[in-house]
């Protein structure tokens, strides 16, 4: 069964802690720190893989955790950073962020990083100075990124099959294809799209049955919702209409319908190129299909429809008309050689129309400077001070502040910052309280 969508949890790798550590080696007197920094935490990255086909293995494996960063040791000797996660996915896999930034992996070997690991800690090394000469504290790791992501897979078919339920497209499907989807005589027989390969001299095709829609599947109803999403990918559109429906419903309300749920789904859809596939002829006489073959092209080809200019052949009609027959075989030779002669061609590495050629296939990190602060003064509701903000959280985090010395250092790095002076415009005095991080410090403004 194809399994198209996933919900996993990703977290990228701890960085390791930074050392505290002094040289101490025979007749070196005052050898000094030589703590070393943590790693790096390692990446959770995606990487398109072409030998995959669908989105099965999230379903037993749900926790992607990457490894932390070793921790630094003394001898000035760097922990050793994580080695990246890369998770593979299929071609068409897209992936929400845990920022909500979309991902599309289009191209084998294409990849992005959708949870950073932490950076490592600073040894004591790094933090001698002149006037420190000796610190006892060093730097923490940070942890990495974490949460829950969705992917969902949107298959890349060159041609959709779409219609209502039990109007032929899997005996179509099997007829023109080698694909042995399901085939029955009761709706929703489809459960699941299927996929099917056409080749020709020059090209390939891949044909994607998509399960039958009713009207407001767009909404979510009836089980072609959970499949209108691998339409999207397709760069032509097969309407297979029943020359005789099993339910004795109006063919050209069945039309209607189909079409207003393709464009109600996405308005991009309602503009591809069309072919209406007329099924089931066996079961009619030639004269009743060439009767409603000739309805068909004065309803869909008249004046008001458009020719499509970017079909190959001038000479096309705006939507071709096959009348064909799983049964028989009628049409099918036919509907073969129209779709390989006027599929569009897709851009080289390119898909939807975009051109993919030149499509980074790693993560560059662009640093800029910074415009503003990330941090802010408020009033707590005790009449003290909060400072809240991610520039305070990583510096409380990356330090134990039950060491005297590292401490110290986080009043100096708070003042470099500007919160003493921003938490005196607030009307701060000496002895109010100030939370930072569920921490409470006393700071001396003159200090």
């Amino acid at each position: 069964m194809l399994s198209d969508s996933a919900h996993i949890f990703v977290q990228g790798g701890n960085g390791g802690d930074g050392c505290t550590s002094f040289r101490r080696e025979a007749h070196v007197p005052m050898g000094g720190p030589d703590g070393g920094d943590g790693g790096r935490g390692a990446n959770v990255e995606f990487l398109c893989d072409d030998s995959l086909r669908d989105l099965q293995s999230f379903g037993r494996r749900v926790h992607y955790k990457a490894p932390r960063g070793r921790h630094g040791e003394g001898a000035l000797k760097k922990g050793h950073d994580g080695e990246d996660l890369v998770v593979p996915v299929p071609p068409g896999t897209q992936i929400t962020g845990l920022d909500g930034t979309t991902h599309d992996l289009l191209v084998p070997g294409q990849r992005v990083t959708i949870a950073r690991g932490g950076s490592g800690g600073r040894g004591n090394a790094r933090f001698a100075t002149a006037t420190r000469q000796a610190p006892r504290f060093a730097e923490k790791g940070l942890p990495g990124d974490e949460g829950w992501i969705d992917l969902q897979l949107k298959l890349l078919a060159d041609v959709g099959l779409i219609g209502v339920p039990n109007a032929g497209k899997s005996s179509l499907i099997t007829r023109a294809t080698r694909a042995r989807p399901k085939v029955a005589n009761y709706p929703f027989t489809t459960l699941e799209p299927a996929l099917g390969t056409i080749d020709g001299e020059r090209r390939q095709l891949i044909l994607a049955d998509i399960p039958g829609l009713i009207e407001g599947a767009s909404e979510g109803k009836g089980l072609g919702h959970e499949f209108l999403a691998h339409v999207e990918r397709c760069r032509m559109l097969v309407h297979v209409l029943d020359l005789v429906p099993f339910d004795g419903s109006d063919p050209v309300r069945n039309y209607e319908t189909i079409e207003a749920e393709i464009a109600a789904y996405d308005p991009r859809l309602a503009t591809l190129p069309r072919v209406l596939a007329l099924s089931k002829a066996d079961l009619v006489t030639p004269e009743e299909a060439d009767r409603a073959t000739a309805e068909w092209r004065a309803r869909l080809d008249g004046p008001d429809v458009p020719v499509r200019e970017e079909w190959e052949d001038p000479v096309e009609p705006a939507v071709p008309i096959v009348v064909t027959s799983a049964a028989t075989g009628q049409g099918i030779d036919e509907l073969r050689a129209l779709l390989l002669r006027t599929v569009p061609e897709r851009p080289v590495g390119g898909v939807d129309g975009v051109d993919l050629s030149d499509a980074p296939l790693a993560d560059h990190k662009v640093y800029r400077p910074r415009v503003a602060r990330d941090w802010a003064v408020e009033r707590s509701e005790d009449e003290g001070f909060r400072v809240v903000g991610d520039g305070v959280m990583r510096l409380l985090s990356r330090h134990d502040l039950e060491n005297e010395e590292s401490l110290e250092y986080v009043e100096s790095r708070l003042r470099k910052m500007g919160v003493i002076t921003a938490l005196q415009e607030q009307g701060f005095q000496p002895g109010d309280d100030v939370e930072i991080a569920g921490v409470l410090f006393e700071f001396d403004p003159e200090g």
